[in-house]
């Protein structure tokens, strides 16, 4: 199929932040990776409930928030409040905290570093 959906199907691969990385709460995640190419793309849905943690990148990330509310602060930098219909990139060396205030659902295009 060369049209391919981005819809969470069956019940998602369960995660969590590291322990070492949680600040607040315990938040859970559950990850539909839809597609992947090449081990260096992916593209999916990816849902957390509350709780906040520390976040390192080193991956480039598109992320379009279907529902749910949280705040996204860099590390000396500003915050951002992120709820349903809003769309931002996260690049690689972005540090700071991810916090749901509300259960937040994303779409994810990822791409990794120095791959394909």
């Amino acid at each position: 199929m060369k049209l391919l959906p981005i819809v969470a199907k069956g019940t998602g691969e369960p995660g969590a932040p590291a322990p070492d990385r949680v600040i607040s709460g315990d938040p859970k995640f559950t990850t539909w990776n839809i597609e992947e190419r090449d081990g260096a793309l992916f593209a999916g849905i990816w849902r957390s409930t509350p709780g906040k943690w520390r976040i390192v990148y080193d991956e480039w990330e598109f992320c379009h928030i279907l529902s749910g509310v949280s705040i996204i602060s860099e590390d000396g930098g500003a915050s951002t409040k992120v709820g349903a219909g809003d769309s931002f990139v996260l690049r690689p060396g972005f540090t700071g905290t991810w916090e749901v205030l509300e259960t937040t659902t994303k779409q994810y295009v990822i791409h990794l570093p120095g791959e394909g």
